[in-house]
């Protein structure tokens, strides 16, 4: 067994991927225990899958190229998953990269428990965005969440701040976990990552914290799934992720406490978005989908629903009349300037 699996979506990724997969490559050390999923989804317009096949060429021992038609970066996650054979297993996006200098310790940490019967569950690690067209940088860590010594639970977490959230950048799950609880991502849909980060949550016993910059992320480029444009565009595949995330959980089944309201305050923040882009689209159909949307909520998880609607991000998008929709957006603009999103 390999101790970890990095899955590598890629759709026609011929221009960047080769960075990521070196920056993989960087990590093993030696040692021959990582693996290295090329998933090539269906690319035709450039020379990915060719670039993969020749990475497996090279690496034979290291790197696999999977081909498969077109389905999505959430399909994409599904082949890595089932074709992984690490204890662990990280997805890292083509056009990303993994430092290798901060993921030193992280690595160590892998390794060591990859050799014990039960090894922690979830290991977590700090983002970086680089922002594209500011030349700037942005860390995100959780210093101030986790403890940074030592193996520990849901119940020795503090809270998280309004703009903390784990990312698929930030994790590396114990790989049996993921295939315990059945994880399946939708096809054809982006946004997935919300959900590899939200449903396996309560069935992680065990966490490991490093403060360590290790997921190194672009943000900021024309087509992006996350540019405010083209989430516009794809709204309705936001309201299919939040939906899915509504039925996958009901938060009141969840023992631990302090995990409870982090996913609480998950779902408000997917509920805020949804509201913030339908608004700015601002057609008579989006305000049927915003309605839509929250009816959903109200109807498949009534305890919820009350204290989700009035969370202080919602209830500050979702103001009533044109003079509430400005005020709402107003306030989504400056937490832009102070989160660096988007």
């Amino acid at each position: 067994m390999k101790t970890i699996t990095f899955a590598v979506p890629c759709y026609n990724s011929a221009e960047y991927m080769d960075t990521c997969i070196e920056s993989l490559l960087a990590l093993d050390g030696g040692f021959g225990d990582i693996e290295i999923i090329i998933v090539d989804d269906g690319s035709a317009k450039d020379d990915t899958p060719a670039i993969a096949d020749r990475w497996q060429e090279r690496f034979p021992d290291t790197v696999r190229a999977i081909h498969q038609e077109n389905g999505g970066h959430g399909a994409a996650v599904n082949t890595g998953l089932a074709a992984a054979r690490g204890r662990y297993f990280k997805v890292v996006d083509s056009d990303d990269w993994l430092d290798e200098a901060a993921m030193a310790p992280i690595m160590g940490f892998l390794r060591q428990e990859a050799a014990l019967d039960q090894s922690c569950d979830l290991v977590i690690g700090n983002y970086v965005y680089e922002k594209v067209y500011e030349n700037t940088r942005v860390v995100m860590n959780y210093t101030n969440v986790f403890p940074t010594d030592r193996i520990f639970t849901w119940d020795d977490i503090h809270r998280f701040n309004p703009s903390q959230y784990l990312l698929m950048h930030s994790v590396f799950y114990r790989t049996e976990l993921l295939r315990f609880i059945g994880l399946e991502l939708p096809r054809h849909c982006f946004y997935v990552d919300n959900i590899f980060v939200y449903v396996p949550l309560p069935s992680v016993r065990t966490i490991r914290y490093f403060d360590a910059d290790a997921y190194r992320y672009f943000i900021g480029r024309e087509g992006q799934s996350v540019n405010e444009d083209t989430m516009m565009a794809r709204i309705d595949q936001q309201l299919r992720v939040t939906c899915i995330m509504i039925d996958a959980l009901d938060l009141q089944e969840v023992p631990q406490k302090k995990l409870r309201r982090y996913m609480e305050n998950y779902l408000s923040m997917m509920m805020c978005i949804c509201s913030v882009f339908l608004r700015k689209i601002n057609t008579p159909e989006s305000e049927e989908k915003l309605q839509g949307i929250w009816d959903y909520l109200k109807e498949q998880r009534p305890d919820m629903y009350h204290s989700i609607r009035h969370n202080v991000l919602n209830v500050s998008t979702n103001l009533p009349s044109e003079l509430g929709r400005r005020i709402g957006l107003g306030g989504y603009h400056l937490a832009q300037k102070i989160f660096k999103f988007n």
